[in-house]
This record gives structure tokens, sequence and C-alpha cells, in this order.
């Protein structure tokens, strides 16, 4: 049997030693992080970080919203009222006209030749109607001394009033000439903008022409056509039954721009069975131009006004269940779910009408990851890291 060396004994003592120590060493550690942990000395679980807002004191519009369309209250298509060459069209497409400013102009020659024909006709008349006077004169002497007979005296009547007519009608055909010549100058009947140029100079143009020669759209004032529910309809009625102007707000197609601000001008006739909606006509002045012909807009009726109402911030508003609740965050930094109820929402803010006072404080951000009765550590609105600071 061979001998056990004495250095290996030692060598295995010297190593069973090392590994007790080590062991010791470890279940220390461990038993001195666990005891001076926060939550081991408390009991209780960390704090949740969230973000909360007090609920205020506020006016709130009730709005009834419907999708519309921009409606010029006039357009025109311009055409010519008389046959002729187009010499001359000063206006630029696109650009805005007043009433009465001139668009184009048509060769007027043909008809000043008319005119001087229908004036040297009227000059011919006139002195046949003037001698058929003179003669009328003599016969009414020759008559009264016997020296004529009467059948000659009405004859002669008679012919004066046929040249009186003839100079009439003269009149008439000068006058027509004349008119003729001022629709040589094509005026702008309304002001607007106009489109583009639907016919060049030199072209020969008619009164029976489809196209016509431009169109002017009114733009200021300009009108919006928007549809509501037929059950917001008596609401509106009563309004504009007692007199009352209602606001009309113009939006863009995401919601996030005014537009324009304007008032309700009238309420259709009839409801569309179709879509169970009426329609709307409001009226803006449209001075900047922002509003163009057929543009989609959101309209915002504005009905209402809701005085000193209790706001909070529409992300605070949570659903259960149960129904409509917030978190409110209590004076010792917890949590407690409180049932609302729900009023007017407009953008970002919602009024309550029951359940939450002014100056509450109420949870808009961290709520999912809140429970009844949870810790929570307030943070500042933004912040990457928690920020804690005291509730008032």
């Amino acid at each position: 049997m061979r001998r056990v060396r004495p250095w290996l004994i030692a060598l295995g003592v010297i190593v069973l030693l090392g590994m007790g120590a080590y062991v010791l060493r470890i279940g220390s550690g461990n038993a001195q992080s666990k005891t001076s942990s926060p939550s081991a000395q408390t009991g209780r679980t960390a704090p949740v970080p969230v973000v909360a807002t007090a609920a205020r004191t506020s006016d709130v519009a009730v709005y009834l919203r419907g999708l519309g369309s921009v409606t010029p209250l006039n357009t025109v298509t311009v055409h010519t009222r008389v046959d002729g060459e187009l010499t001359r069209v000063p206006f630029q497409e696109g650009q805005r006209v007043n009433a009465g400013d001139l668009l184009a102009e048509i060769d007027p020659r043909p008809f000043q030749v008319q005119l001087t024909q229908a004036q040297g006709q009227l000059a011919r008349d006139e002195a046949l109607l003037r001698n058929a006077r003179v003669d009328l004169d003599r016969y009414r002497t020759l008559v009264a001394e016997d020296s004529a007979p009467k059948q000659q005296l009405d004859t002669q009547v008679e012919l004066v009033r046929q040249y009186e007519g003839v100079v009439e009608t003269d009149r008439g055909l000068i006058d027509n000439v004349k008119l003729q010549l001022t629709y040589c100058r094509i005026t702008a009947p309304l002001g607007g903008r106009l489109g583009l140029r639907l016919v060049d100079p030199g072209n020969i143009v008619h009164a029976t022409d489809q196209n016509g020669l431009v169109v002017i759209t009114q733009l200021q004032p300009i009108a919006v056509v928007f549809t509501i529910p037929e059950d917001s309809l008596p609401p509106v009625l009563a309004k504009l039954n007692a007199g009352a102007k209602l606001a009309v707000e113009a939006w863009d197609r995401e919601q996030k721009q005014r537009l324009a601000s304007g008032t309700l001008l009238t309420v259709d006739n009839q409801i569309d069975p179709t879509t169970g909606t009426v329609r709307l006509k409001a009226v803006f002045p449209n001075a900047d131009g922002r509003l163009f012909a057929s543009q989609f807009v959101n309209a915002r009726l504005r009905l209402d006004v809701r005085r000193d109402a209790t706001v909070v911030p529409a992300a605070a508003i949570q659903q259960s269940a149960q129904g409509t609740f917030v978190y409110v965050v209590k004076p010792d930094h917890s949590a407690t779910v409180r049932p609302v109820k729900v009023g007017v929402t407009e953008g970002d803010s919602a009024a309550i009408d029951s359940g939450v006072s002014p100056a509450e404080m109420v949870v808009v951000d961290g709520a999912e990851r809140l429970r009844e009765g949870s810790r929570v550590d307030l943070q500042e609105p933004g912040s990457g890291a928690p920020a804690p600071r005291r509730a008032p």
C-alpha cells in the first residue's frame, strides 16, 4: 500500500478552506443587499412614474361638425353678345377683377358703319316728316276756307303720323347700333378671379359660342356647403328662428389648421333620405383668399358655449367595462380610480360633467401602469427620465 504524501494532504486542506470562505462571503453579501433595498425596508413596490395635470375651469364651445366643400356665391362664363373679330384681350389669366373692368374688345367698325347709315336714314325721314307737317298746316288753312276737300286733310294727317312712326323706328335702330357698339367692349359683370383664357385675339367670336371667353369666379365672399346629421337639425333651427348668428369655422383636411371663419347663411329645405343628413350653407368673407372654389374642408358649426365647465386633457380619459374613469393623484402621492361623466370633447380637452373637481390632479401619461392605490412619482411633461416633485 502506497503512503499518501504529506504535502498533498496539506494542499487539499487549503483548497477546502478557501472554498468555504468564498461561500460564506457570497451568502453575507446577498443578505446585506436584501436588507439594504428600499423595497425590503418599506415592504412596498417602487412608485410608478406618471405625468399629471390639474383640472381647470374654462368655457367650452359646443360644435357640430360636417364635411363640406367651398362653393362660389356666383360663377359667370363671359360670352360676347355680338359677332365679330376679337381684337384685344387685356386681362391676365388668374387675375382679380372688379365689376366693370374691361376684359376684351371686338372690332367695332362694322357697327360704326351701321350707325352712320342709320343716322342718315333718320335725317332723311325727319326731313320728310317736317315737309308733311308743313303740308298739313296748309291743308288745314284751305279746308277752313272751304278751298280743299276734308278728305285731303285727313290723308295728310295720316301721312304725318306715318312719318312720325318711321322716325321713331330710325331712332330705335340708332339706339340698337349704339348698343352693339357698347357690346364690343366686354366688361366683367361681377368682381372675382379670372380663369384660363378660352379664346385668343384674332378669332371670330359669336354670341352663340358655347365655351365663352373666360370664367369669373366670385371668391370674396365665398360659401361653404356642408352636411350635418338630421338629428342635429332641431337645435340649429331653434337658434336660427331665435335670430342668432351661428359662427362656422372651416378647417383643413387634417383638421389641424383653421382656414377661415364665417357665419351660417341658411339650411336646405329637405333632408337627404339616403344619408340622413341635411345641407347647410355658410358665408365667409375670405379676405385673405385661403378658401378656393371646390376645396374640401371640415366645417365646425358653433352651436353653444358651456360656461365655467371643468376641463381635463382628453388623454386623461380611460375606458373600462364599468365605464369612463380617470386616475386622480391624491396628496399622499397615491392614485385612485375616479368614475367620471364626460360632456363635450373639443380638440385635446374634455369637459367633465361629474367626478372631478377643479384643481384635482389627473394622470395624463402612464395610466396604463396604474392600479387602485398605486404609488406615483410625478414627472414634468415631456421629460425622458423621472423628475420627482410633490403634488400640490
